[in-house]
């Protein structure tokens, strides 16, 4: 009967050590977050360097900012929004479906002329675009894309938007335009300077990184969402995003930070 005592008690007490011994498997949780199409490539090597280093995850869910927003207005369980704008977080903050005080800039956009033609866009953008053999001009949605705003307002700039209305296709989104580019169906198309900028990736084509004073800053903002308010993996991932592991991968893809 002692011995019996004694092995139960043994017994207890390796349970207790090994619950005691598996903080970071105990604790892991996992997120569901969403995120604008431009920072696709980049959040993937977020999420893993974040898994890696946390024992947290988090599920990605893509697709244009004005898309996601309408999502998540109507229920959609994302626990985290990354736009590509600050006005949604602000927005999605004010209408009660974020939670205050979590917004903040985790990265700033840069745009890019693009063509799959290696030989299309040189040292003058203007000459590319205004080219007869330029049949198509591709950018995303202004109504739905902040790039898409960042892509009118460099058009308004040139003095080009109205000239050039004839030649411009739209994709919801910058990624839909940067495969408008890449199919060929358009020639030249501006896209997300992340869409060229790819880590070890040498860039295809010809393409001209347009200048900031040319449109205004593509401040892209981050907000815990009302469904993620109790969720320790959705704080974590906001957490992570301010690192200097995050920012560095999100250079390294072409974007500015703060």
């Amino acid at each position: 009967m002692f011995a019996l005592t004694r092995r139960t008690c043994l017994a207890a007490a390796l349970s207790l050590i090994s619950a005691l011994a598996l903080p970071v498997a105990a604790l892991a949780e996992d997120a569901l977050i969403a995120v604008a199409a431009n920072y696709a490539g980049a959040v993937s090597a977020v999420a893993d360097a974040f898994a890696k280093d946390t024992g947290h995850s988090v599920q990605i869910a893509t697709g244009a900012t004005g898309k996601l927003f309408a999502q998540i207005k109507e229920g959609a369980p994302f626990a985290v929004m990354l736009s590509a704008d600050a006005r949604t977080p602000a927005r999605i903050e004010a209408e009660g479906f974020g939670v205050a005080g979590t917004r903040f800039t985790y990265a700033v956009g840069k745009l890019t002329l693009w063509s799959h033609d290696a030989d299309r866009i040189g040292a003058d953008p203007r000459a590319a675009l205004v080219a007869k053999d330029t049949l198509y001009i591709a950018i995303a949605n202004p109504d739905l894309a902040p790039y898409g705003i960042a892509a009118r307002e460099t058009l308004q700039a040139m003095g080009l938007w109205d000239a050039l209305q004839a030649k411009i296709v739209m994709g919801q989104n910058v990624g839909q335009t940067f495969s408008l580019v890449d199919s060929g169906a358009a020639q030249v198309g501006f896209v997300a300077t992340s869409g060229v900028q790819i880590p070890g990736v040498v860039a295809k084509g010809s393409h001209y990184d347009i200048p900031q004073e040319m449109f205004a800053p593509i401040r892209q903002d981050a907000i815990l969402l009302k469904p993620g308010k109790d969720n320790p993996a959705a704080r974590a991932f906001l957490d992570y995003l301010r690192g200097d592991t995050a920012k560095a991968i999100a250079q390294s893809y072409g974007y500015g930070v703060e």
